[in-house]
């Protein structure tokens, strides 16, 4: 239901007048809606007051912005340094940003600058007179029509209709924005775990090296030794049949290194860069410290909790535009006009007859108002009331999950890398006890003191606790990046990773973006 109300060169107070006869009719569509327009529940955000892991310890907060720099390792910084800005997870998450500054930048123009078009015409007709007959004259030839017009439709924001789709542009882009930072943080994340797989697998390859180095050098031993004829020939045979183990798993580690170190270059960038050109040192440092926190600050920190909160926020704005949308609209449609037409003419006067031109310029303004009364619509606007309702407590439940899950991976993740660490420690104790164990082996069977089956279990126990300790220093490693991105590490609300650069001739941000952030 719409009423109309449009004047040409009428007194403003008539059609203040005109318009106001729909609000008496508003008022009982207001009756017969009778929705529920509550607002919706407040989501449960509670966590407990500290982790039942072990606690960290007190670092300053540049510890979590930039937790790779805690490693000490150059390389690092500059792998994720370059990811950061070329990787093609880094500038497909810009491109999804800068997709969504776009669609708020047109939203919000559609919520606050009236809509309007200037109109023109011109045409020309021709008139051919066939017959004239009877009393009268008609002139035939060319007419020409020109006309420009002006209309602009302003709905008036009494309800604060503006306000809330603002709320929801605003809150669109604020998820988008810790959506992007979520993906920076995933993506330094990947990068240290790749590196220090690679390292991982560098140390193995080191290893699997010097096992066949020191295979070798017995079968030698035992291979003279029974040319001698002071051992028997099968324990040239083991040592043998041990060295080609050795040198088998030194050909699959050097396989697994070079995939990884390939993996590596494309996760940051550099898919095409020779392998040459990303060297992996064989050294495995210690975990650095993980910095002391507590629950509360998963809030504010984890850049997915942030994004399902500003998700919520705006499906609650969806919903307020949903309910106003019962209430009547006032619109005012003003518009000016110009037209002119030229025809030709025919006078009569003392000298005769002649012809000529007629020219006629006209000037119009218009200010008029409508008002539109969704009264046969309010079934369907009803059901989208509860349609909206049901997805804002989604995105409630998804923002109360969110939270859970951060406590959960955190929680998870500090207290595996504690194990680690004890884990770590108990097996570089192990790993120096069986290395003396087999190097006096090693002494004993040159002498002649030790026999070639102890010799080489003493070797096979020396690997294995080589093999664990690298393993356990790997995963410790893995487990503090883990533990690091649990809680939130890799970027900083306070001073958040700088927008993409924006394309030529595109405008800056507005205040009310930058204040979204």
């Amino acid at each position: 239901m719409s009423f109309d109300a449009t004047a040409d060169r009428r007194p403003p107070a008539r059609l203040i007048a005109r318009i106001g006869l729909g609000v008496g009719a508003s008022l009982a569509v207001l009756a017969l809606a009778g929705c529920n327009t509550a607002a919706p529940r407040t989501p449960d955000t509670s966590l407990p007051a500290a982790f039942e892991a072990p606690a960290g310890t007190p670092l300053p907060a540049a510890a979590l912005d930039q937790w790779w720099t805690q490693f000490d390792d150059p390389q690092l910084n500059t792998l994720i340094a370059t990811a950061l800005e070329k990787s093609p997870d880094a500038r497909s998450a810009a491109a999804v940003l800068e997709e969504a500054r776009a669609v708020r930048k047109g939203q919000i123009r559609q919520l606050f600058i009236p809509s309007g078009q200037i109109k023109g015409a011109a045409s020309r007709q021709h008139t051919d007179i066939l017959d004239q007959s009877g009393q009268g004259f008609t002139l035939g030839g060319d007419t020409d029509n020109y006309s420009l017009g002006f209309d602009v439709s302003w709905e008036l924001d009494y309800l604060g209709r503006r306000k809330a789709g603002l709320q929801v542009v605003n809150n669109d882009l604020a998820a988008a924005r810790f959506a992007y930072e979520g993906a920076r943080a995933a993506l330094a994340a990947n990068v240290a775990q790749s590196y220090f797989e690679a390292k991982g697998l560098a140390v193995q390859l080191e290893d699997a090296r010097q096992s066949a180095r020191i295979s070798k050098g017995l079968g030698d031993l035992a291979a003279e030794k029974a040319r001698r004829g002071l051992s028997a020939g099968s324990e040239a045979d083991s040592a043998a049949a041990t060295l080609a183990q050795s040198e088998a798993q030194a050909a699959d580690l050097e396989g697994q290194l070079q995939a990884a170190r390939r993996s590596l270059l494309i996760l940051v960038g550099r898919g095409i860069d020779p392998l040459a050109s990303l060297d992996v040192d064989a050294a495995l440092a210690q975990p650095p410290a993980i910095p002391a926190a507590v629950p509360g600050e998963l809030l504010a920190r984890r850049p997915d909790v942030r994004e399902a909160q500003a998700r919520l926020a705006s499906a609650a704005g969806n919903l307020k535009v949903n309910q106003k949308a019962l209430y009547p609209t006032f619109t005012l449609t003003p518009g000016v006009g110009w037209a002119k037409s030229v025809s030709p003419a025919f006078n009569f006067g003392q000298g005769g007859a002649g012809g000529g031109t007629v020219s006629t310029t006209t000037g119009t303004w218009t200010l008029g108002g409508n008002v539109s009364i969704p009264l046969l619509n309010i079934p369907q606007l009803l059901a989208e009331i509860d349609a909206q309702d049901a997805r804002t407590e989604q995105a409630a439940v998804a923002y109360e999950k969110a939270i859970q899950t951060a406590y959960g991976e955190a929680e998870n993740a500090m207290a595996q890398l504690a194990s680690d660490q004890r884990r770590v420690a108990l097996l570089k104790a192990g790993e120096a006890r069986a290395a003396n164990a087999y190097a006096a082996s090693r002494k004993g069977y040159s002498a002649g003191l030790t026999d070639q089956t102890t010799n080489l279990q003493n070797e096979q126990t020396w690997r294995s606790a080589r093999t664990a300790l690298t393993g356990a220093q790997t995963q410790a490693l893995l487990r503090a990046v883990q533990t690091y991105k649990a809680l939130g590490g890799g970027w900083s609300p306070n001073s958040p990773a700088p927008l993409p650069p924006r394309a030529a001739g595109q405008p800056s941000d507005t205040s009310s973006e930058r204040a979204s952030r």
